[in-house]
């Protein structure tokens, strides 16, 4: 039998963090599926097709093309982790705020789906501090992202703010 995970985000846009935790939760499951989501209510600086575009491009080579599928999704994600097939979802952890938020998310999704189990991985210490939205606000305000990004989002971002 095939274990399937779902990695759900916004990926807006997607960071070393996030790279690490693809790379981590590849170790516990067959296949990845890493769930864009879109938000009406959020007005994310990339779009839809260009974060799922990124993430395709970004994961490519991080393993067996048939390991991680990119698939953008609407709506609960536990919809979207039966859609897939996913008997996992996976999520990082940061810092006590991520915690607190991710466990009453994870009790909630327990009673709308009990086969789907939620997996908590603790972020690297190296890459605690990293969120899409400060990344962004670093890009935008001219500092290096360099440390926090690979180099074809650094490239996307950078032209999105309008930096060379």
């Amino acid at each position: 039998m095939t274990r399937i995970g779902l990695y759900p985000g916004a990926f807006d846009p997607i960071h070393n963090g996030h790279v690490d935790l693809i790379l981590r939760a590849l170790k516990l499951v067959d296949r990845l599926v890493i769930g864009v989501a879109f938000n009406s209510g959020k007005a994310p600086m990339f779009t839809l097709e260009e974060r799922v575009d990124t993430l395709k491009a970004e994961t490519a080579g991080l393993a067996d093309g048939a390991r991680i599928v990119v698939h953008p999704y609407e709506g609960l994600t536990t919809l979207a982790a039966r859609e897939v097939g996913a008997s996992v979802i996976v999520r990082g952890l940061r810092t006590m705020a991520d915690f607190e938020y991710e466990f009453q998310m994870s009790a909630m999704n327990q009673q709308l789906d009990r086969d789907i189990e939620t997996v908590f991985l603790m972020a690297d210490p190296r890459h605690q501090a990293l969120a899409s939205r400060l990344v962004k606000e670093i890009a935008l305000l001219g500092g290096d992202i360099s440390a926090f990004v690979p180099a074809g989002v650094r490239r996307r971002l950078l032209e999105k703010v309008g930096r060379p």
